[in-house]
Formats: C-alpha cells, structure tokens, sequence
C-alpha cells in the first residue's frame, strides 16, 4: 500500500516587486487640501455628491427564496455609524471617502455571531501598508504608535485607479489644486473689486472765493460740510432720507465709480473646464449652462453610463465580502 506525498506549500511570491514604502503615501496635509477644495469650490463638491448619486442601487439574489429575503432585510436594516441605516447610507459615505481621497476604509462589527453594524472609518486615525506585494494591512495609530488590527478579515479597504506596485488611490481631485487656486484668485479679485468701486465713495471738495474768507474760516466752513455730509449719509443707512445743504462752491464726485472691472467670464469658464472635465459629468448637470440649447447626447449618455459603470465596480468587491460573511454566518 502505498502513501500519497504530502503536498509541500511555498509561499507566494512576486518577481517584479521591489522595495515599497511602508506607509500610504497620501499625507494628513493633502488631505485637508482635498477637503478645502470642497469647501472653497462648491462646484467640486457638487459634483462629487452628484457622482454619488449616481452610482444608484443594488439588489441582491440567491437561489433560495428565503435566503435571499433574509439577506435582503438585513443590508436593509444594518445599523451605520451609529445613527445611520441600511446598506445605502454605508456604500455612500464609504464611496464619498473613495472620491476625495483615493482610499476608503469601513469595518464589519460583529457581536454575539452575528453582524451588528457597519464603521466608516476616518483615514486620520489610520494608516495603510503594504504587508507584502499582495497584501495590504491597516494600522491604528495610537499614541504616535501605529498597530495593526486584530482582525483583518473584518477590514473594507478600496483603492480608485492605484498606483502598479502601490496601495495609494488617486483621488478624483489630483490635478485641481493649481486651477482651483487660479479660480478662487479671480474670484477673491472680483470681490476686493466690487468692495473697492462697487460700494461707492464721495469726494466733497470745497472751493472759497478769492477774498471771501481767511484761512481760518475757510478751515471752520470745512470742518461743517464734512459734519452735514457725515450726518447725511448716516441718515441713508439707516433708512431714512437726509437733504444736504452748502452754501458756497461745492463739488461732489463718486471716487471709483468711472473704472471698469476686468472681465472674468472667459478665464473663469476655462478654468471651469478643466474642473468639469476631471469629473466626467456633463456640465449642465453641474448648474453650468454655456449652451442655449444645452442637452445629454447619446454619446455623452454612453461616455457617462462607462463612467459610471467603472465606479461600480470598485465597490462590488466590498458589497460582495458583506453579503458572503452573512452568508457564511448563517449557513
């Protein structure tokens, strides 16, 4: 009777792999700018809940009819973050992260067998390393010391459009941060413009007689026009009408009112462009209308519909490891 030779495992290994760098890339610092420029750009951040929003549903199927209810219920049902429920609300927060950042992280919570609840988790408190060129490990900083999690397996990681041999995501944002600052520059410029020569201000000059008055009284005769025109345009603030009322030569002229604005509205829609371009989206749906007869074209429906399509399916993976470990729990 002869015996089977037991089957000796190797580990796995990459040839092309070199040296990789221990920690995500991706800085707390570019992630605040991230998180300025959808605060400073309101059309950044529009167009990342657009994105969201678009991405839509889903609906889950099993081959047996009761499981397939009771799967249903509970991605409908799972408590999120606390004060949140459902699926829906879990895959959003999880895909917003993915958009500004380039990376997402959730967790599975587990209680008594059973899932309890889903975390999206701030990347603040994290850090992502590559373990081994097919493996990446999350890490907890504690105390300035980062320490891996205890159980992985619970761990939703997702990376938009990596680096090859990196875990670092590319945030849709790369690339704004330069044309972001040149737009809130004209726009920074418009506003200290309009203060300077839309809130216009008056020049009173005062011309005495030759031979009318001294110095002394001309200085006096001064002194009570800048009274009287103080007191009239108080007056006008608060809402009232106030007559002003010189005797003698006096001119009034508005200071700033013959200077013209520079037009912003060719640099301001390049720039917008380039930002509308970055997000794929058409730019009416963006509030942007630069077309009298703007509208979807087929083409531009099918370029969106890939669009799309392609963000589905970095979040397939995530939902998909969900429903299998409640799968699995429940036999």
């Amino acid at each position: 009777m002869g015996f089977l030779k037991k089957e000796k495992r190797t580990a796995v290994s990459v040839q092309t792999q070199g040296g990789y760098p221990p920690v995500l890339p991706v800085t707390a610092g570019e992630r605040a700018l991230y998180r300025a420029l959808r605060e400073q750009v309101p059309i950044i951040d529009a167009a990342i809940y657009k994105l969201v929003r678009l991405i839509g549903g889903f609906e889950v199927y099993c081959p047996e009819k009761h499981t397939e209810n009771a799967l249903r219920g509970f991605l409908k049902t799972v408590p999120v973050n606390g004060c949140n429920m459902g699926i829906d609300n879990f895959l959003s927060v999880y895909f917003e992260q993915l958009l500004t950042y380039g990376n997402a992280i959730g967790e599975i919570v587990l209680a008594n067998g059973e899932i309890r609840a889903l975390y999206n988790a701030s990347l603040e408190d994290l850090e992502i390393r590559l373990i081994s060129p097919l493996e990446t490990g999350v890490f907890v900083v504690r105390d300035g010391r980062a320490e891996p999690c205890r159980y992985p397996e619970l761990i939703l990681t997702s990376a938009l459009n990596p680096m090859p041999g990196s875990a670092m995501g590319s945030s849709i944002l790369k690339g704004l941060p330069f044309v972001s600052e040149v737009l809130l520059k004209i726009y920074r410029t418009v506003g200290i413009n309009w203060e300077r020569m839309g809130n216009v201000r008056f020049a009173v000059t005062y011309k005495p007689q030759d031979g009318e008055l001294d110095r002394g009284a001309a200085q006096e005769r001064a002194e009570q026009i800048a009274e009287e025109w103080s007191r009239a345009m108080q007056e006008g603030r608060n809402g009232s009408v106030r007559d002003f009322v010189s005797v003698g030569d006096v001119s009034i002229k508005a200071i700033g009112a013959d200077n013209q604005i520079l037009d912003s509205e060719t640099p301001v829609r390049q720039i917008l462009e380039q930002l509308v371009a970055k997000t794929g989206l058409p730019p009416f749906m963006l509030g942007l209308s630069w077309s009298s007869t703007e509208r979807m074209s087929s083409q531009q429906a099918d370029l969106l519909t890939t669009e799309i399509t392609a963000l589905r399916r970095t979040l397939t993976p995530v939902l998909e490891r969900i429903c299998r470990l409640w799968l699995r729990m429940h036999g």
